[in-house]
């Protein structure tokens, strides 16, 4: 099933605060993509919020979902306060949790304002397509060469360097690369932010495992994402324009990857930051 990122975002009210999933995409191990669950345990928490959007989430996968059965999201409400709204969403399946979210909603006020610059010398997504073309790859498998096929990932991907996702050699842990959404997506900011929430699970854990010439994808290797946060710091931002994603990994061990990453538009706005702890051992 090749759901598209707004597909996903359809989800159906049971109940109050109660919401389950009509669609699906499948991740290369048959199980759901993380980022999947991530966006739309967002989307159900915004369904019981008024006039403010997403600026934080913090959530654990507990159990991998399955790909044969809907998703259940239970939203709590936590607090409704003057400056922000804290909800807490449980996703369920077969009667067991596979994941827990916090996430807290704000309205955008003036304050005090400072970003890093965005990296020097990047070549904009226009340069590098006139130097790659496009091929296709399995649902939500980074691209083997530049962009996936439309019809296979919700996301395409423009790796700066060579390809960071699929390579044996020994690399820095840091890598780079240009995303955005295969379809246009709605004017409402929310589906922008679900957006980001689903492709922020592209990469991370990819970066852990570069300086060790080896990839997620060797059939050898587990990895699976743990922990996942992401900060929102602007809402102007178009998640089916370019995005930069700058991804460090400054730590791995004890069976664990970290990686972290900052996503910028092409202006320059530093739109969001993510982190990300995963299990990675060899099988």
């Amino acid at each position: 099933m090749t759901a598209s990122i707004s597909q996903l975002l359809d989800l159906e009210l049971l109940d109050n605060n109660l919401f389950r999933s009509r669609h699906h995409r499948e991740n290369f191990r048959k199980t759901l993509f993380g980022g999947q669950v991530l966006s739309q345990a967002l989307i159900a928490a915004y369904n019981t919020v008024e006039n403010r959007l997403p600026h934080s989430l913090h959530a654990y996968f507990l159990r991998p979902g399955t790909s044969e059965s809907p998703v259940i999201y239970d939203v709590e409400t936590v607090r409704d306060g003057r400056s922000l709204t804290s909800r807490r969403v449980v996703a369920r399946q077969n009667g067991r949790p596979i994941f827990n979210m916090s996430t807290s909603f704000h309205s955008e006020e003036p304050g005090f304002f400072h970003q890093p610059a965005m990296p020097s010398s990047i070549p904009m997504p226009e340069e590098l397509l006139k130097t790659c073309s496009p091929s296709s790859a399995e649902d939500h498998l980074p691209p083997h060469d530049c962009v996936p096929n439309q019809a296979a990932s919700p996301f395409e991907l423009l790796p700066i360097d060579g390809n960071p996702f699929t390579s044996q050699e020994s690399l820095a842990p840091t890598t780079y690369f240009w995303m955005r959404s295969t379809e246009p997506l709605p004017e409402a900011p929310i589906y922008h932010y679900c957006a980001l929430a689903f492709a922020s699970d592209l990469g991370l854990l990819a970066t852990a495992l570069l300086p060790h010439k080896a990839t997620i994808f060797d059939k050898g290797l587990f990895a699976a994402g743990v922990d996942h946060a992401v900060w929102f710091h602007s809402a102007n931002f178009k998640a089916d324009d370019w995005l930069l994603c700058e991804s460090h990994s400054p730590w791995a061990g004890s069976s664990r990857g970290f990686a972290r990453a900052s996503v910028f538009t092409r202006n320059g706005t530093l739109v969001a930051s993510t982190a990300q702890e995963g299990i990675i051992r060899k099988v």
